[in-house]
């Protein structure tokens, strides 16, 4: 099983506070409480991408969370990923670590990149039944007025008709999901428990 999560950033005691306001009495306990649904959800075999912002730790103590999560996991960097340059932090537990990538899952296409990209490669793409074959899964913006402003940026997209290929008009394609940790509840979720997660979101917007 693969599942994907953004925006964890352990030890950021600043994002808990302000800004995402996660409402844990410490930095600590929203550490241990992210670990626990983690490990809730993922077992060993697993693989967990990670789309960028991990931890705003130092390398040691990234690396004592890292050791504690289940799973292979593979990382996205984030802006705010600077434990990577810490010398005393151990690439060794991330399958790799990557800017960006483009997985198979389960036959539809996953562009993954820490920042939003409303134009992506596949974008296009649907089968036969006209359902996606390719989805953007991003982080960075949580759920701030970037987010917001992300979310009326796909409206306008979906609603433009351009040219079709033989001849009359279609609308563009715009499948991007905000896989920010905060959405689900500090749970990595599937590729589909993601899809139904966005479009709950969306329809109470």
């Amino acid at each position: 099983m693969r599942y994907y999560i953004a925006d964890c950033h352990f030890f950021h005691a600043v994002l808990n506070v302000a800004m995402d306001k996660r409402g844990f009495d410490t930095v600590e306990e929203m550490n241990e409480v992210m670990i626990e649904r983690w490990n809730q959800k993922v077992r060993k075999n697993d693989e967990v991408v990670i789309l960028g912002d991990f931890s705003w730790g130092k390398g040691e103590e990234t690396n004592e969370v890292l050791r504690r999560l289940n799973g292979k996991l593979f990382l996205i960097q984030g802006n705010h990923d600077r434990f990577l340059k810490d010398k005393s932090f151990n690439l060794d537990r991330f399958e790799w670590v990557k800017q960006y990538a483009e997985l198979s899952d389960e036959g539809r296409k996953v562009i993954l990149s820490h920042y939003p990209m409303p134009f992506y490669n596949y974008q296009y793409r649907l089968d036969d039944e006209g359902k996606p074959k390719s989805y953007m899964l991003y982080g960075h913006v949580h759920d701030t007025p970037d987010e917001q402003l992300m979310l009326k940026i796909q409206k306008l997209i979906e609603e433009t008709e351009v040219d079709a290929v033989g001849g009359g008009k279609r609308t563009i394609p715009c499948h991007m999901i905000n896989c920010f940790c905060g959405y689900s509840d500090y749970v990595p979720l599937t590729l589909d428990e993601w899809i139904a997660n966005d479009r709950k979101r969306k329809k109470h917007r």
